[in-house]
């Protein structure tokens, strides 16, 4: 099925081309439409290992085990996060593509990364958990017709389907309150924001792995990640394409 889909891909960029979403250059291969990206520009996104925070999961220059920021900070709900790109230069433009020129191909890639974020940094996790999707704002899709978070999540059902690893089952179970957007608020007040405004729709899973795209302050993550908790969740864990 997937050889099929790479196949239509590639006759879709031939009958109407798009392009690499970072360089423009042609796409020439079923491999390279099927990312959405020509080769070299793929070989940009590489996750590097480095050490990282144990809780926040952004690296560390000169700090052990914990960044300064966690180490001093308040709680978190969440168990352990995994971020894989600063949100700069060629990623920052990835992302910007993928989610609002609506370069859908680009979806596969951040699906595949995904999953290789939490086999770097997660893995191994006891139990069986599940993806769980980071819900979006009330109204975005009637507003902008489509949601990123949720089209990855589509794409990592059919990778689960094909037995990619870690096979990890993705389970809706969160929904979001009308809320402020977090764009507009400070960090303070994005702490208080979705307080209470994030709830479960569903049987809550025992361990599951929350995934977004851009994390700043964390204050989304750590509000699905409580709603999780109270709705008897015993870890949460969380990943995160990119970070600020």
């Amino acid at each position: 099925m997937e050889q099929i889909e790479r196949l239509l891909s590639l006759m879709g960029e031939y009958l109407f081309p798009a392009g690499c979403g970072i360089c423009g250059g042609m796409l020439l291969d079923t491999e390279e439409t099927w990312y959405g990206l020509c080769g070299d520009c793929r070989n940009l996104f590489t996750i590097e290992q480095g050490n990282r925070c144990s809780l926040c999961g952004k690296p560390l220059i000169s700090e052990i085990n914990r960044c300064l920021q966690c180490r001093t900070g308040e709680t978190h709900y969440f168990d352990r996060l995994a971020v894989l790109f600063p949100y700069t230069g060629n990623y920052r433009k990835l992302l910007r593509a993928y989610k609002f020129d609506r370069r859908l191909a680009l979806g596969n890639l951040l699906g595949e990364k995904i999953l290789e974020g939490i086999l770097r940094f997660l893995a191994p996790i006891p139990g069986a958990p599940v993806l769980v999707p980071v819900p979006p704002r009330p109204g975005k899709l009637k507003h902008t017709g489509w949601d990123q978070i949720a089209y990855i999540a589509a794409l990592l059902s059919k990778a689960y389907r094909r037995k990619v690893p870690p096979r990890l089952p993705v389970y809706r179970c969160l929904k979001r309150l009308p809320s402020k957007s977090q764009k507009e608020l400070t960090k303070e007040n994005r702490k208080t924001n979705l307080l209470g405004r994030i709830r479960c729709t569903r049987k809550v899973p025992k361990e599951a792995i929350l995934f977004d795209d851009v994390i700043t302050t964390g204050s989304t993550l750590d509000a699905c990640a409580a709603a999780l908790k109270e709705g008897g969740a015993e870890k949460v864990y969380g990943v995160c394409l990119f970070f600020t």
